[in-house]
């Protein structure tokens, strides 16, 4: 593709917190060396039940029914992709796609986003850039978290940037360099314990403000080794489901006082990972960004000043981002910092399928 100084590109996002397909078209422009956004237009497409039932089991398939699982994954999006530029006067040059991260273990090389990108431009006939993990884990690194390069080009006016999603994780400059990693887990571990009281979330965070900080859960807790990780360090759900959740499940305390004390958890290490950070403003994204209990805590307990934007910038952050992260790989810029990741060089991640020409 031709190198240029500004893009019209669709960026999507599908989350561990299994919400659905973030899409958000945007328009790029590079400006006397600075980049410029501006969302043409922004949507969510919820899964159908049976494809969310069956995200939340792919690690657990087959290795047939996983692939399957790839493939009608892609055509489930290409369907949303379709609808969504229908109803768009422009059109994107390219589209660039997370996919749906299902394995993620990169200290053995490993990470796997599904959603095929070959689907994705056979049914929409429109050039794809995906797969933005692998070469960086191929490099040795964490593979995640990709967006600070997006935080420090697009939203370098804050000093940190904190995403609240399926996990939270959190960018910032340090020493000249960007520094990132992963928290905790977020939305995952609400979601989790909500959909036990039937409730797909818990809105607000009412249910846990009823709660009690359980104190033994806590300490349980905080105690896990990763968070004893220095440097560059990155969440899967595996993590999730072997460590974490079985610390909620070996507890007798109610789903209500569980909610309460991983609502305190999540703020306690976020403070802890922004500790003597410089500046002062931290620009908080993501689903979580609505809860508003968890923001009161991260607020009180963290030494940041709290900044939720707006909600196009709250719900398609990411999205936005992954869209930017394809104009870097179209035009051969790095998009992957190894300072974040940990990986041996920086690089410009990201598989490309060729549409229609």
């Amino acid at each position: 593709m031709e190198i240029k100084s500004e893009y019209t590109v669709l960026g999507l996002m599908s989350g561990t917190s299994l919400d659905g397909l973030d899409m958000a078209l945007c328009h790029f422009h590079l400006t006397d060396g600075a980049w410029q956004y501006k969302v043409l237009a922004a949507e969510t497409h919820t899964y159908p039940v049976k494809l969310r039932e069956c995200l939340a089991e792919a690690t657990e398939l087959s290795a047939y029914d996983f692939v399957r699982l790839d493939v009608e994954l892609a055509e489930v999006m290409a369907e949303y992709i379709n609808l969504f530029l229908d109803t768009q006067s422009v059109k994107p040059d390219f589209i660039a796609s997370h996919g749906h991260t299902t394995f993620h273990q990169p200290a053995i090389g490993l990470t796997s986003q599904i959603g095929n990108g070959a689907v994705l431009a056979a049914r929409t006939g429109i050039t794809i850039v995906c797969d933005f993990r692998t070469l960086d884990v191929a490099n040795g690194g964490q593979g995640a978290p990709l967006v600070p390069i997006g935080d420090e080009l697009l939203f370098g006016s804050y000093d940190a940037c904190l995403n609240l999603g399926g996990f939270s994780n959190i960018s910032f400059r340090e020493n000249y360099h960007r520094v990132a990693f992963d928290v905790s887990p977020c939305n995952m571990a609400l979601n989790y314990l909500a959909n036990q009281l039937e409730m797909p979330f818990d809105r607000d965070g009412a249910t846990a403000r009823t709660g009690l900080i359980v104190n033994d859960l806590l300490v349980k807790l905080n105690a896990l080794d990763f968070y004893n990780i220095k440097g560059a360090k990155s969440l899967g759900k595996e993590w999730f489901d072997s460590e974490f959740r079985l610390c909620l499940d070996g507890s007798k305390a109610s789903v209500e006082d569980k909610l309460r004390t991983v609502t305190e958890h999540i703020a306690l290490q976020i403070a802890m990972a922004s500790k003597g950070q410089s500046g002062e403003t931290m620009l908080v994204t993501g689903g979580g960004a609505r809860n508003k209990f968890l923001i009161e805590r991260i607020q009180t307990l963290g030494s940041k000043t709290i900044i939720v934007p707006d909600d196009e910038t709250v719900d398609f952050k990411e999205a936005i981002i992954f869209a930017f992260l394809g104009v870097l790989r179209m035009r051969g810029e790095t998009n992957c910092l190894r300072d974040v990741t940990g990986a041996k060089t920086d690089s410009c991640g990201g598989a490309i399928y060729l549409g229609k020409k």
